[in-house]
């Protein structure tokens, strides 16, 4: 009996690491005015970077929806165990959708896990629940030792422009001008399940070393996957490890790309860390 593990696009996961990890990502409808497309799929991150540049109003994401998870389940009907690990259910109704699949199908093997999480924070659980299944471990087995993980479970990340938060009403026009003139740059961690400010810096140089004194202190533990994330800033996650390099083992370190979530608010620019905290 197989563990097939299931997630969505705001993992951040790529499409080409889905067959490598031996997954499953269900993608998230991203709208550009009347325009919709499959986050991933047929809008990469690259060219939704370039529409949110050009764009005079913020695009909006819409949930997979019950029925769509209806007809992923129903392709692993053969005895095969699925653990769901999806986007916060604070943040998307996705990990309600596949809660009310698992319902309409009546199906006992189907495990849901509401991750409370998002973009390369979600992704760094999927990687663990894939290490966990290479492992052996069963379905319930690997539901548990995530729900364990996430309370250790440690996210931060950079804003380099406060322009999208002004464009979706989150910050006034006065406060995202000066904030621009002082080059503040916001560090935004997971609290809850849902995304907050936890600091501001002035300069990139200023708010890639705080994150990095955030992990010195409360330091990654051994044998756990350590994820980066950057929205088309790689320069950004470079500065980081270079940073933590002396400090933290980024031998089995993953490098992974905002999408369409963090990334409409946040924009281009983004960078930061997910780990698993020590006890």
């Amino acid at each position: 009996m197989a563990v097939r593990i299931i997630t969505d696009s705001t993992s951040d996961i790529s499409l080409d690491r889905q067959e490598e990890l031996g997954i499953e990502i269900v993608p998230l409808t991203v709208r550009f005015g009347g325009e919709d497309y499959l986050d991933g799929v047929t809008l990469t991150k690259q060219e939704f970077y370039e529409k949110l540049k050009n764009s005079t109003e913020l695009p909006t994401t819409s949930q997979v929806n019950p029925e769509t998870f209806v007809r992923v389940f129903e392709k692993y009907n053969g005895g095969d165990e699925i653990v769901g690990i999806f986007i916060s259910g604070k943040l998307s109704g996705t990990c309600q959708s596949a809660v009310i699949a698992k319902q309409i199908l009546g199906r006992e093997n189907i495990h849901i896990v509401d991750s409370l999480n998002v973009t390369f924070a979600l992704g760094l659980l999927v990687y663990e629940a894939v290490r966990l299944r290479d492992e052996g471990l069963n379905a319930q087995e690997i539901c548990a030792r995530l729900r364990d993980l996430m309370g250790r479970l440690r996210f931060y990340a950079m804003l380099d422009t406060l322009k999208y938060l002004k464009m979706g009403g989150r910050l006034s026009a006065s406060s995202a001008l000066l904030g621009t003139m002082l080059r503040i740059k916001p560090i935004i961690t997971l609290k809850d399940g849902l995304v907050e400010v936890c600091d501001k810096k002035q300069g990139q140089r200023a708010a890639m070393e705080e994150i990095a004194q955030k992990v010195r202190t409360d330091p990654p533990a051994e044998g756990h996957v350590v994820a980066f994330g950057d929205s088309v800033s790689p320069e950004m996650t470079g500065m980081l490890k270079e940073l933590l390099a002396d400090d933290i083992d980024l031998s089995s370190a993953v490098t992974l790309e905002l999408g369409a979530v963090v990334g409409t608010h946040g924009g281009p620019g983004c960078a930061g860390i997910a780990y698993i905290a020590r006890d």
